[in-house]
């Protein structure tokens, strides 16, 4: 990334991984947007998840196809973007990229079921049940070494994964 581009990076990994917080923070550290893409999803995604169904992924479309779109737009006006989206499976990583007339970089938040299971379960208010957990964890495809992705261990700080995924939008020397 040179100093002109503007990064689109999704941070990505399953429910309850810190994609939030990341993205959040990230795009902070970046001086870009954020999008939750939680917030994308349709209402009924959402009643589907918070009753325990998982989705397929014609449920998935739409809303992958919405966070593109929206990662597009910030793109053509100039802008980077630090979206927080689960992007478990290749197909919907490259549904992403289809969207978006740029490179976008993706950063997998990587951990246990035992570490992810006990954070979900000390969230409050979030409409992904613990019981999606295993789900989430079928579905997930980690990036392979074709794809421009970059995979942290959630079991660091916050702060430290923060500067190693800053670090990770660096080409190398």
């Amino acid at each position: 990334m040179t100093s002109v581009e503007k990064p689109l990076i999704v941070v990505m990994g399953v429910a309850g991984s810190g994609k939030t917080t990341i993205a959040n923070g990230l795009a902070e550290r970046l001086g870009v947007p954020f999008v939750e893409g939680d917030s994308l999803h349709p209402i009924a995604n959402v009643r589907k998840m918070a009753s325990g169904t998982p989705l397929t992924d014609e449920d998935r479309w739409p809303w992958l196809e919405a966070i593109g779109q929206r990662m597009e737009v910030e793109r053509a006006t100039g802008h980077g973007v630090v979206v927080s989206c689960s992007a478990l499976r290749q197909v919907y990583r490259d549904r992403l990229r289809k969207e978006v007339h740029g490179k976008v970089h993706f950063i997998l938040l990587d951990g246990s079921r035992e570490l992810i299971g006990a954070r979900m379960k000390k969230r409050k208010g979030h409409f992904m049940p613990t019981a999606l957990l295993d789900s989430q964890f079928a579905t997930l495809e980690k990036p392979t070494a074709e794809e421009d992705a970059v995979i942290l261990d959630i079991s660091h700080t916050v702060p430290v994964l923060l500067a190693e995924a800053a670090r990770s939008l660096v080409p190398a020397p």
